[in-house]
């Protein structure tokens, strides 16, 4: 096994090739909070990788063996997590990562099971199932990231609001990806909004269904800003340094889903994303609000999540316990 500082050396090449956003955020951490920040997100993007048979993100690939991959980061990460060689430096330095931050193969388990979900060929049929599949692939992550940066276990509220930012960040994967997945033969809006709106499945994408997507792109948008909100004033308990980049990671990748937002139709004319300069602004943005209190229109706007870490870990119970007895 690699020694720790190849493994971070790893995961800083693996981040800056694959989230430009991410990667200028987590340089606002203290180097410990950082090297760990980055080893987390090895795992994330391997395991995601892996998951879609794809590289950084990119296209997906051949889904027949979805199963056999699934297995694959399955058992990887538990031989990290047990302290042996996995044979990949992004696993291995999630268990490195994990033996210093207190991390369990529970929630890292929160966390494959949002692959799994993929693997099954899953579609959520509510609005609660949605913000289901969002807990788990990214909630989940919020709540490993909250643990690197320091919050105690018994810490629930702010944990809670770690999983917010997760759920905020993948509403608006989900809005600024919508033509990717439908190309990809996937679509993570509910079937029910679809049926309200009289779309057939598969369909959503047509020019004719616009005005119909964009009023369901407004109301996950709408639930983006409450779990934003939420995640502000959990935010604003973190030391000074974590503060700031975690402040600066929502406000870069918020923007995403206000750009689709405010393009209507449009919205998937091209890939939105945040330039180099948009980012400085979000950055300084960040920095100054740091210094003030939150603002009370967080804690009303924060009202609006409809689900919280509570009940994904209770509709994940649930969904476990029927398909033991199955």
């Amino acid at each position: 096994m690699q020694d720790r500082s190849q493994l971070v050396a790893h995961a800083r090449d693996t981040i800056a090739r694959g989230s430009k956003s991410f990667a200028a955020a987590s340089m606002l951490f203290d180097r410990t909070t950082r090297e760990r920040v980055w080893l987390l997100y090895g795992w994330c993007r391997a395991a995601d990788d892996l998951a879609d048979a794809q590289e950084l993100g990119g296209a997906l690939g051949d889904q027949s063996d979805a199963a056999a991959r699934l297995a694959t980061i399955r058992d990887k990460t538990a031989l990290a997590l047990a302290g042996k060689p996995s044979g990949d430096a992004n696993f291995d330095g999630l268990g490195v990562m994990a033996r210093e931050c207190g991390l369990t193969a529970e929630m890292c388990d929160d966390v494959i099971a949002g692959f799994a979900m993929d693997a099954d060929d899953w579609r959520p049929r509510s609005e609660a199932d949605m913000l289901q599949y969002c807990y788990h692939v990214a909630g989940a992550v919020g709540v490993m990231m909250a643990k690197v940066m320091g919050v105690p276990d018994g810490d629930d509220d702010t944990l809670d609001r770690a999983c917010d930012l997760g759920i905020a960040f993948q509403l608006a994967n989900i809005v600024r990806d919508l033509w990717e997945d439908d190309a990809a033969g996937r679509c993570y809006l509910p079937v029910e909004w679809l049926v309200e709106a009289d779309i057939a499945p598969g369909q959503h994408m047509k020019p004719m269904y616009r005005p119909e997507l964009v009023a369901m792109v407004h109301d996950a948008c709408a639930m983006a800003r409450a779990y934003e909100a939420s995640a502000r004033i959990g935010a604003a308990r973190l030391p000074l340094r974590s503060r700031w980049a975690i402040l600066s990671a929502t406000g870069i990748y918020g923007s995403i889903a206000r750009k689709v937002e405010a393009a209507g139709q449009h919205g998937w004319d091209h890939r939105a994303f945040t330039g180099k300069f948009e980012k400085l602004g979000h950055v300084l943005g960040a920095g100054v609000a740091c210094l003030r209190p939150v603002p009370p229109t967080c804690e009303e706007e924060s009202k609006g999540r409809p689900l919280t870490r509570r009940d994904f870990a209770a509709r994940a119970r649930m969904v476990a316990q029927t398909a033991g007895a199955a």
